[in-house]
């Protein structure tokens, strides 16, 4: 129920996100989802693809330092309210989570919620415990 999400370190000046997204594109890797966050002298991609391995590969051929996390994808739904229901879940587990990000996919009503958690075995336990719908690589990819 882990899914692997890539990192990588970006110079935080313009034109930074355009080689990793070229040589994914170019090899034909669909970024399914992506955040990018930033300090003042650098910028961290996130982002999940179904061929991670590959793209992992292809990122550092090209010289760029990648590093790969396991996060959880929990499947939530898309209305006022959904957010906050898993919150409470996370908050009686005892939880901490170190970031997160969401996004839409294709079905109906539904929204993911990709999580990294400090102790991501717990938290995997509380979530499925509490009937969340954790998501595991063959229906995150199905969307792909």
């Amino acid at each position: 129920m882990k899914i692997y999400q890539l990192s990588l370190f970006l110079e935080n000046k313009a034109g930074q996100l355009t080689e990793p997204c070229s040589l994914l594109a170019e090899a034909g890797i669909n970024i399914l989802t992506l955040t990018l966050a930033d300090t003042q002298q650098f910028g961290i991609l996130r982002l999940i693809v179904k061929e991670w391995q590959k793209a992992k590969s292809i990122l550092e051929e090209k010289g760029h330092v990648v590093n790969v996390t396991e996060v959880v994808a929990i499947e939530v739904t898309d209305r006022p309210g959904g957010l906050k229901e898993i919150v409470d879940v996370i908050d009686q587990g005892g939880l901490n989570i170190e970031y997160m990000y969401a996004f839409t996919f294709g079905r109906k009503n539904k929204a993911v919620l990709i999580f990294r958690f400090e102790d991501i075995d717990k938290a995997i336990e509380v979530l499925l415990r509490n009937k969340v719908n954790v998501i595991g690589n063959v229906d995150l990819y199905e969307a792909d």
